[in-house]
């Protein structure tokens, strides 16, 4: 009917249905159900001691879920083993909340790694690869520098540089704002959004930064510590507008409960 919203047809890259996660006795959310849509920014929030990290370890394998089941790429990491697990793993790109630059080697050779370890290309192609992706985030003049010669925010940058090294389907991005000041925070917000449209990568950010995730978010889902869960599902926008749930409405206008 005209008027009515027209449903998404993209294919779902992260599929996740009925996810628990518990420590011992101690249940950190359970009943967690999302999918993930190609080329979309699709952010994770919520509060401190919500669950991000840790649905973030779910979703790049590093970890079972203590029960439901999560596919990434048509690929269930609780059943792949050996090279077909390798090979999921060169499909996705994974930057952390520091960074988790090697302080020894230069950028170039930081993004490097990952093309050492899952290819043959020779040395020449591979400084080639990594001069390309550094020039991708800003960073091409920066190649032979150290991590502790850089700023925080170029750090971040050569981080995702480094996720990239591979063209991967999916970045997963830890808390990228953390510890920016707003300035540098909302230049890296410019880039995330540039990248996802000019290279249709699918980006998955966990992040509590309001601002970052009203600026990037296609969707997003909200978990909650005190609901064991989620909360909410949807346009951050429309969230921060619409949603009569007390919690959300006090993340997103940022009211005292």
């Amino acid at each position: 009917m005209a008027g009515e919203p027209v449903p998404d047809q993209r294919e779902a890259v992260v599929s996740v249905k009925e996810a628990a996660m518990r420590y011992g006795h101690r249940t950190v959310f359970k009943d967690v159900t999302f999918d993930v849509r190609r080329g979309e920014i699709f952010v994770i929030l919520g509060g401190s001691g919500c669950g991000k990290s840790t649905l973030l370890k779910l979703l790049i394998g590093l970890m079972p879920p203590s029960a439901g089941d999560i596919t990434v790429l048509d690929g269930d990491w609780a059943k792949l083993q050996g090279d077909a697990k390798r090979r999921l793993l060169t499909r996705i790109g994974v930057m952390w909340q520091s960074g988790a630059l090697l302080g020894s080697l230069t950028l170039a050779e930081n993004v490097e790694l990952p093309i050492e370890a899952h290819t043959r290309l020779p040395a020449a192609a591979r400084a080639l690869v990594a001069s390309a992706k550094l020039g991708l985030v800003g960073l091409g003049d920066a190649a032979e520098r150290l991590p502790a010669e850089i700023s925080g925010g170029m750090v971040k940058r050569a981080g995702i540089a480094r996720a990239m090294a591979l063209d991967p389907e999916i970045l997963f991005l830890d808390e990228p704002s953390a510890g920016l000041d707003p300035i540098t925070s909302a230049g890296l917000d410019l880039l995330i959004m540039s990248l996802a449209r000019e290279t249709g990568t699918t980006f998955v950010v966990v992040t509590h930064e309001l601002q970052s995730i009203l600026a990037i978010g296609d969707r997003c889902i909200m978990l909650d510590k005190d609901a064991q869960g989620m909360i909410a599902e949807g346009d951050p926008k429309k969230l921060r507008d619409e949603s009569e749930h007390p919690t959300v409405r006090a993340f997103f206008r940022r009211e005292a409960m």
